[in-house]
């Protein structure tokens, strides 16, 4: 009786790892690729080429696979939204806020510091509307959305629009936006006034349509990334997967469910 018993514990704690297997792989490769882009790039406003601009985006779309695979309890969430939502703030304050102070304080840029820290807010959010209940369609849904607002060049428009500038080069609107090497690498040259107004439409668009598009047009884009299975097994495995957005929310915790168990 005493072996059957181990043997059954080892099985739960067995299956409530292998449950948890998606989150934590994806963890630990998003914490080696944002090492990898911090330690291994320069820390620099300039892109040289759209590859780049692509690796750098990769730890941010590896840590949000993590969050929409995050499969915990109730009670295990709230536990955890105590701990890591004041560990993001803290990052945040104690860590790139005194270099953002330090920079301004010795003429330095803190460009790339900004631009590292716009991610790491989305995913704050992100990670604080999964522990709240959010389904994991949801996550990757505002996931998504964000970063395509900030690689958008919204904040560029913003910037010559909302300011009092009284600079030549700044106003009226530039016909050229040299500055802005994120459409550059797209256009591979500088992107003319025109061309950043349709860029950004475009982005903005693009992330209206991640929030709001119903959740049957992400299952047949699903659908269409597996081949040979019928559509009944496609549309299950989306919602247990919690590709989708407002479904995801009982398909999420559906597929929680074993995890509680598991746990005990």
């Amino acid at each position: 009786m005493v072996d059957n018993r181990t043997a059954g514990s080892d099985t739960g704690a067995g299956a409530g790892l292998r449950e948890h297997r998606a989150f934590i792989i994806l963890t630990v490769l998003a914490l080696a690729a944002a090492g990898a882009v911090w330690f291994g790039f320069p820390h620099e406003k300039t892109i040289p080429n759209i590859g780049v601009l692509i690796v750098k985006v990769v730890p941010f779309v590896i840590a949000t696979e993590a969050i929409a695979a995050m499969r915990l309890s109730q009670s295990l969430r709230e536990k955890l939204s105590r701990l890591f939502i004041p560990l993001c703030f803290l990052v945040f304050f104690a860590f790139f806020v005194p270099q953002i102070f330090f920079a301004a304080a010795n003429d330095k840029s803190f460009y790339y510091l900004v631009l590292t820290l716009t991610p790491f807010i989305i995913l704050a959010l992100t990670l604080s509307f999964r522990l709240g209940g959010g389904s994991s369609g949801g996550a990757r849904r505002l996931g998504y959305a964000m970063i395509l607002l900030q690689l958008s060049g919204i904040e560029d428009l913003a910037f010559l629009t909302i300011n009092p500038h009284t600079d030549p080069a700044w106003t009226p609107i530039p016909q050229v936006w040299t500055w802005a090497d994120h459409m550059t690498v797209f256009f591979g040259r500088p992107a003319t006034k025109n061309e950043a107004f349709v860029f950004i439409a475009v982005h903005l668009v693009l992330a209206v349509l991640i929030l709001t598009l119903p959740d049957r047009i992400w299952r047949k884009i699903g659908g269409w990334f597996r081949p040979g299975r019928s559509r009944n097994t496609e549309i299950s495995g989306t919602k247990a997967s919690g590709v989708n957005g407002d479904n995801g929310v009982d398909g999420g915790a559906k597929a929680e469910e074993p995890a509680v168990t598991a746990q005990g």
